[in-house]
This record gives structure tokens, C-alpha cells and sequence, in this order.
């Protein structure tokens, strides 16, 4: 009979939910058993994290769920990665993502991807993370989806004082083209950060 490793499917089960965590009850559903159990198993990994000190993550609960974060005594390392240029280049797909609400917004997600014709969930996810998008309103109508703008930090990113400095598009130009012209754009912005 096979012994079940209660700690590591905790630990793949909070890595993929990320950011969101996990509640007590969805670990109780997911894994199967009672609410003492999903707590003993909860603690229990918890413990591993902490008494391992070549480990470095560690599960905290903040506002019901569970959650997988790094050690806070690494706090300085994290820093210097997010302040590190290495780390602020964007996906081919995110740039389109953003140039398009660059020059659309406010627009919703829906209006993203008709504009592109792929899913744009990750590349929203990643330009929210970077602070160059935030959620700017709701649109009217049903459903009332999230509206996405650009932020200041989009505006440092790319050197502009403010968005009449974007390269105007031309006049009466078809929807394929404006993710092309947009795409020029951001390439040159993107090259002499790199360079």
C-alpha cells in the first residue's frame, strides 16, 4: 500500500494556487479529509519550513487562506531581483497587451482580445504585477467587466512624461494595424532599456 505524502500535496496545491491561497475547507475538499487532519497537515509543513533553515518559503494565513511566501529574512535578496533591469522585460504577448491599452484605454479584456485574436489573461496578470496597468472603472452594460489603463509606472517604464507622447497613430487606420504600429513602438522603447 502506498503511503501518501500529505506535505508535498499541500505544497504543489499552494503553489499552483499562488497568490489566491487556499482556504481550509478547500483543502479539506481537495484532499479529501477532516478539518483536524487538513490542520494537522497544514501545521505540519509549516513546521518543515521553518526548522529547515536551507529552505526558503513558508506558509502564512492571511484573510482565511493559506498561502505559500517567502522567509522574511530573504527580504533584501527579493528586493534587488524586482529593482533588477534583468527582470523588466516584457513577453512579445504582453507588449501587445499593453500597447493596446496604451492606445485604447480604458478598455476591457474582451476588447483586448477581439483586438488580438488570442487570450490575453496571463499578459494582464504580468502587466498588473509590474504595476504598468491597473483596473480603472467598470463598463456599462452586463457583467460590468473590468476596465484596464495605464499607470505612472508605465509612464517611468518608457520614459513619458505623459501619454501625448506616444507616437501618434495614423489617421483612419484599420484595427490590425494599430497592434503593429504599437508593436514598433514598444520594441524601440524596449531595446534601449535592454541596451
Amino acid at each position: 500500500m502506498e503511503i501518501i505524502n500529505w506535505s508535498s500535496i499541500l505544497e504543489s496545491l499552494l503553489f499552483a494556487a499562488g497568490d489566491e491561497g487556499l482556504s481550509l475547507k478547500q483543502i479539506v475538499e481537495v484532499l479529501e479529509v477532516d478539518e483536524p487532519i487538513a490542520r494537522n497537515i497544514i501545521e505540519s509543513l509549516r513546521q518543515e519550513y521553518e526548522q529547515d533553515a536551507k529552505r526558503g518559503l513558508t506558509i502564512v494565513e492571511l484573510a482565511g487562506t493559506f498561502q505559500l511566501a517567502t522567509k522574511k529574512e530573504h527580504a533584501d535578496y527579493l528586493k534587488r531581483l524586482v529593482d533588477s533591469p534583468s527582470t523588466t522585460t516584457l513577453s512579445q504577448a504582453s507588449l501587445e497587451t499593453l500597447a493596446i491599452i496604451a492606445y485604447k484605454q480604458p478598455i476591457t479584456r474582451a476588447e483586448i482580445e477581439e483586438i488580438r485574436g488570442v487570450k490575453t489573461e496571463r499578459p494582464l496578470q504580468t502587466l498588473m504585477s509590474k504595476a504598468l496597468i491597473k483596473e480603472v472603472g467598470r463598463a456599462e452594460g452586463a457583467g460590468r467587466a473590468y476596465l484596464y489603463g495605464t499607470t505612472k509606472e508605465f509612464l517611468d517604464y518608457f520614459g513619458l512624461r505623459s501619454l501625448k507622447e506616444l507616437p501618434p497613430l495614423p489617421e483612419k487606420v484599420q484595427e490590425e494595424f494599430v497592434q503593429e504600429e504599437a508593436d514598433l513602438f514598444f520594441e524601440k522603447f524596449q531595446e534601449s532599456i535592454n541596451s
